[in-house]
């Protein structure tokens, strides 16, 4: 007999395909599964694998946790919750006149705090940069308007980033939108393409969770590719250029077009060797490493898990690349090790990510559904996947 939360799962499964008004055999031809495995499913005779899950919820436009019927992220709520609605406030509020609480500090302290905060986000520090956003960016609008300076815009539009990678990794990801609109408002006042490109690329990335959508996300890559024009060409350009061509690749890769997939690889690779590794573009991490981390992870959507574990075991990390680029390429190269059959491996490799970004590994989503994926493969747990699984909440 499978477990009674598979059995929630196929009801809740059942549920929102007669919501989105589909039948059992019109939802099994969007997805990469049988009809037959999908009726056992709903009535609760065979077990929900973590991919089963994952494409049906892709298929029928909603996330993982509906179907699964488990929170989001449930680890420490009330601490996320405390440090999520000030920046809540300061995205909302941005246009209304600020009171400021004392002096505001000078322009070069000021763009210094902004660098600072993406430091800590590459660092995977997302308590102290989500504790320390909102003060910064009311400091930064009071500055912009009483002392205008594209120096202070450029600051203030890369605060708004820092908004959105925080959090989007934090799972409050209407928020996420929202900072992405202010990110865009502050870089039109400091007329920097670059920053607008980047934003496009942010943008784009909301799609890829969307795959009947995922034309709209290639339209913003073609957005960003069309302001990077009135930069001209230069090593930094070419960087943004090569990260849109990633993002692209990964919208791809959900909306299962293998063709599109390698030509976006095969563009972010060639500008890739032209840069080298870039890391000073607007707190970018462009060039082969980041490359190779993007292939990993489409090769994972595109189900080419031999393939995918080759590509992570051939990154080569360059001195100095961020924790939470290290962390992200553990956590997707564990989903591989998992899909392939080793299991200890990917215990590992989760375990790793753990030691070097605890805030985001500790909320990020692919880590849940790979810690499910081994459950469900053994049937007695280590202790040390049962500590994994107890510490993200699954």
């Amino acid at each position: 007999m499978p477990a009674s939360d598979d059995e929630h799962i196929g009801n809740r499964i059942a549920a929102q395909r007669k919501r989105a008004g589909l039948t059992q055999q019109g939802l099994a031809q969007r997805i990469p599964y049988s009809y037959s495995l999908l009726r056992h499913v709903e009535s609760g005779h065979k077990s929900a694998s973590p991919q089963f899950v994952a494409a049906v919820a892709r298929a029928l436009r909603t996330d993982v946790a509906t179907l699964t019927g488990q929170p989001a992220h449930s680890p420490r709520p009330d601490r996320v919750d405390g440090l999520v609605r000030p920046i809540r406030e300061a995205l909302d509020l941005y246009d209304l006149p600020t009171d400021s609480c004392g002096p505001v500090l000078p322009a070069p302290e000021l763009v210094a705090a902004a660098d600072a905060l993406c430091r800590d986000v590459r660092g995977a520090r997302l308590y102290q940069a989500a504790a320390g956003l909102p003060g910064l960016l009311a400091d930064l609008t009071v500055s912009c308007r009483e002392h205008p300076s594209t120096e202070l815009w450029r600051a203030l539009a890369s605060a708004y980033r820092s908004a959105h990678d925080v959090t989007t990794k934090l799972g409050s990801y209407d928020l996420a939108v929202v900072a992405l609109d202010r990110m865009g408002w502050a870089a039109e006042h400091a007329g920097d393409p670059l920053l607008g490109a980047i934003r496009q690329y942010k943008r784009a990335l909301s799609y890829r969770s969307r795959d009947a959508e995922h034309r709209i996300g290639l339209r913003m890559v073609a957005v960003g590719h069309d302001l990077l024009r009135q930069a001209g060409e230069s090593t930094e350009s070419l960087a943004v250029a090569g990260q849109l061509h990633l993002g692209a690749a990964v919208i791809a890769a959900r909306a299962g077009d293998a063709a599109a997939v390698e030509s976006h690889l095969a563009r972010a690779g060639e500008i890739a060797r032209r840069t080298g590794e870039v890391g000073a573009v607007h707190w970018l991490s462009f060039g082969p490493a980041n490359v190779g981390t993007h292939e990993v992870f489409a090769r994972l959507e595109l189900c080419q898990y031999d393939a995918a574990l080759s590509a992570a075991r051939a990154v080569r990390p360059p001195r100095g690349w961020a924790a939470s680029r290290r962390a992200a390429l553990l956590v997707d190269r564990a989903r591989a090790e998992m899909e392939t059959g080793r299991i200890e491996a990917a215990l590992a490799s989760l375990a790793q990510a753990r030691t070097l970004a605890p805030q985001q590994t500790r909320f990020h989503p692919r880590v849940r559904e790979t810690v499910r994926g081994l459950l469900n493969l053994r049937r007695r747990s280590p202790d040390a996947l049962t500590r994994m699984a107890a510490w993200v909440g699954v």
